[in-house]
């Protein structure tokens, strides 16, 4: 009995924890599966995607609820409506922006002059010009101080004082201190910064200038990341020295240990030698996903793997996010399994050996999420 009810409690996890794809057709709005068949047929005028397990739809005019069953969890009664998020959304109602739980009830928070969303675990708050933090148990982490605070990045943020920016982490620790012109992501205890005309690294809470540089991009995905010097673009480390010599016109980030370079006017990819793997053949490229392919452009869109192959033609319109992304990242081709494209004037979804999802297009297609 104790096993069949692990069992019933691990089925109903994985079946609520599914993507869906928001998709429109002939007019209506629905949500997809990955395996390419209905969870919700189109049914609503407008819709949004899920986050934390619910959507919100609209009906006769006013939002609420639905789960990934499609049973109304929330009923349809408030003017506008965001994206569920640690457990709470903003809504809307009679003119009044507050926070709900899941259950729809209206749940007190501190002060604050606007209602911000939820980010994994924290919100903002604003109190004349200044900006702090709250927690999911809707307590004061840190009392508005900042001019501004960008949306977090894993546990990390920018904020901003007096034209001086610096990172601070989610309980509210500054763990850069708000000193610099300009500043990045904060990656393994590391950041860019610009610290008067020059520009360098933050590593352990130390600038290191980095002679002749002009900009430096963020650190995401490998310990690699690329700068400008001289009108050219190379790669340093996490320690700020030169691993690939500045020799390009352009550069987009390492994964898989490739990298998009343009030289001239075209685009190929680099190994972490500096060296070409594919050759520059194309009028765009985009980097690498965890599916071994990435986005090339000819005249239109198509993906290559790691040995450079063509394996999808070039015919496909891409685009990160959508009307309703709530992507913070600019996420370009595949992503868990399947790639968003259009074609002509649909999109759908195709899957690595070029197959589209349920062999269906549709109107308007949102990426896939919880």
């Amino acid at each position: 009995m104790k096993k069949l009810l692990i069992l019933l409690v691990l089925a109903f996890n994985i079946a609520s924890a599914q993507e869906l794809a928001l998709v429109k057709k002939n007019g209506e709005m629905g949500y997809l599966t990955k395996s390419g068949d209905f969870a919700i047929q189109p049914k609503f005028k407008t819709a949004k995607n899920f986050s934390d397990g619910l959507a919100a739809v609209e009906s006769d005019g006013k939002w609420g609820f639905i789960n990934t069953k499609g049973d109304w969890v929330i009923q349809a009664k408030f003017e506008d409506a965001k994206y569920f998020n640690s457990g709470y959304c903003v809504v809307s109602q009679n003119k009044r922006w507050f926070y709900i739980n899941k259950k729809g009830e209206e749940i007190a928070a501190p002060a604050t002059d606007k209602v911000f969303d939820f980010e994994d675990g924290v919100a903002f708050i604003k109190l004349g010009d200044k900006v702090g933090l709250i927690n999911s148990q809707m307590k004061v982490i840190l009392e508005p101080k900042y001019d501004q605070i960008k949306s977090f990045e894993g546990d990390f943020a920018r904020v901003k004082n007096s034209n001086r920016w610096g990172i601070i982490n989610k309980s509210g620790k500054v763990v850069v201190e708000v000193i610099y012109d300009e500043i990045g992501d904060y990656f393994k205890g590391v950041t860019w910064a610009k610290n008067g005309s020059s520009f360098g690294l933050v590593i352990a809470g130390k600038f290191k200038s980095i002679d002749g540089v002009e900009k430096i991009w963020d650190f995401e995905n490998q310990d690699i990341t690329y700068a400008k010097k001289d009108e050219k673009i190379g790669f340093i480390d996490l320690k700020g020295n030169w691993v690939i010599e500045p020799k390009f016109d352009k550069a987009k980030g390492f994964t898989k240990n490739l990298a998009p370079v343009c030289v001239g006017k075209k685009w190929g990819y680099i190994n972490m030698k500096g060296s070409f793997v594919v050759e520059p053949f194309y009028n765009d490229a985009e980097t690498f996903s965890n599916d071994g392919l990435a986005p090339v452009k000819e005249k239109d869109w198509g993906f290559i793997n790691e040995s450079g192959k063509l394996v999808i033609q070039t015919q496909y319109g891409i685009s990160a996010g959508g009307i309703f992304s709530i992507f913070k990242k600019d996420e370009k081709g595949f992503i868990g399994g399947l790639a968003r494209v259009k074609l002509g004037n649909k999109w759908g979804f195709i899957k690595p050996d070029g197959s589209v999802l349920g062999n269906q297009w549709f109107d308007n297609a949102e990426p896939f999420c919880k």
